[in-house]
């Protein structure tokens, strides 16, 4: 009878944390994880606002107004898209998804992306803010082939 009640009093608990996002976190955007050779990921990406990450085979980029995840403990200016030029780079310790970094020149700021793959749509793709919190995902869209 105890365990009956420890279980019943648990689960609005339960219930009241899933509610405010700390056991389930914003579902990921529709695709499968996917892994791009190099020459793949070196292109133009666009965001649904029109932003652009221009990633060039060298490791180095050109973004125009693109959307990231800047600053995981904020949103709002820290998060806003950015503008500028960097250096980016693949991690090569998680297989089977692509993971890429683009780190801006000067100002020590940076985002990771993950690749994901919906039928012939490639896409990278990072929560903004703290994903806790339900803010919009940033999904970047590659030309299709």
């Amino acid at each position: 009878m105890r365990s009956c009640r420890a279980v019943l009093a648990l689960v609005p608990v339960a219930f009241a944390l899933v509610a405010c996002g700390r056991l389930a976190f914003p579902p990921v955007p529709d695709g499968k994880p996917t892994e791009l050779p190099r020459t793949r990921t070196a292109t133009t990406w666009t965001d649904a606002a029109g932003g652009t990450l221009e990633l060039k085979p060298d490791g180095t980029f050109t973004a125009h107004g693109v959307c990231g995840n800047y600053d995981i403990d904020a949103y709002g200016p820290e998060n806003d898209p950015r503008s500028g030029s960097g250096t980016w780079t693949v991690a090569d310790w998680q297989e089977e998804q692509t993971s890429l970094t683009v780190s801006f020149q000067g100002n020590g700021v940076s985002s990771n992306y993950k690749a994901l793959r919906d039928g012939r749509t490639l896409k990278l793709w990072t929560y903004v803010g703290d994903p806790d919190e339900g803010h919009p995902l940033c999904i970047l869209t590659a030309p299709t082939e």
